[in-house]
């Protein structure tokens, strides 16, 4: 195992000792171990930057170790309360216009992406990592269609591979997101299980030709059938998408931010991708 030195010592040997257990078939094809130290790899990551989604109260930084970092094999994303300039900021701007009329923001926190790095189609997605708590935090392990820049949300596909609320303790939710019938639909699974920032979890999708199957460690607890939205070539499902790991907070489901939880980390111990020749998940 990793040596999480320093300053997450204090994780019980029993936190830190969840395996995966593949079937077989199974094939590394690409993976972050997180072993280097400073910032994420840049030739695997790119950085979102500012106010970027779901009225959220944090700002995106870039390039900034305070937020996202490498350090005892483990990446570290970190959610504070602070002050930051928003250089997006245009004075007189309506305050609801959350990119361009705040001029500062109250919270920083990070979020990283293969985008233009790696894509996948089909495959297992997995990560290994400890949540943040309190109220108002967000976590989140999802993937995004290749071609949102052009057809847009939710066209493009959305898979949630994890999301976690602070409000929900109790909570692990996988959901997919899509367009159908003209309208924005999604299915998700919601697990109930204790306290699941109290140690290092498997979060994984395990996406076929004909279903995505999502994993808290060994458990399956939901399935996605492909062809709910058809056989076609536009089904979204069956095209690449790409890796994100953020921690929002606030927003439109995060909530109330509870600042006495401040700061906090999201840790990442790392990210795999894998493919099954048997079953054509290349």
């Amino acid at each position: 195992m990793r040596d999480l030195l320093t300053r997450y010592l204090w994780l019980p040997l029993s936190m830190t000792m969840t395996l995966p257990l593949l079937g077989a078939g199974w094939k590394l094809v690409w993976s972050d171990e997180f072993d280097a130290k400073g910032l994420p790899d840049p030739s695997k990551w790119i950085h979102e930057v500012g106010f970027v989604r779901n009225q959220e109260l944090q700002y995106y930084t870039k390039d900034r170790l305070e937020n996202v970092r490498q350090e005892n094999g483990l990446l570290v994303i970190e959610g504070r309360k602070e002050k930051f300039p928003n250089p997006g900021f245009v004075a007189g701007t309506d305050a609801a216009d959350t990119h361009r009329g705040r001029e500062f923001a109250d919270y920083t926190a990070g979020s990283i992406n293969t985008f233009t790095k790696q894509s996948f189609l089909y495959g297992r997605i997995e990560m290994r990592a400890k949540i943040p708590h309190g109220q108002g935090m967000w976590p989140a392990f999802w993937m995004l269609g290749t071609n949102h820049n052009t057809v847009g949300w939710p066209k493009c596909g959305e898979i949630d591979i994890m999301e976690f609320v602070g409000k929900d303790p109790d909570h692990i939710h996988a959901t997919v997101h899509y367009w159908k019938d003209g309208k924005h639909g999604s299915q998700g699974g919601k697990l109930q299980t204790p306290a699941p920032y109290d140690a290092f979890h498997l979060y994984a999708v395990e996406w076929f030709p004909d279903r995505m199957d999502f994993y808290f460690d060994q458990m399956k607890y939901f399935t996605f059938p492909l062809d709910t939205l058809g056989t076609g070539s536009d089904n979204p499902f069956r095209k690449p998408h790409f890796i994100l790991l953020n921690l929002a907070m606030g927003g439109s489901w995060g909530g109330r931010i509870d600042d006495s939880m401040l700061p906090q980390p999201y840790l990442i111990d790392y990210v795999r991708a894998y493919q099954n020749e048997a079953s054509g998940t290349r």
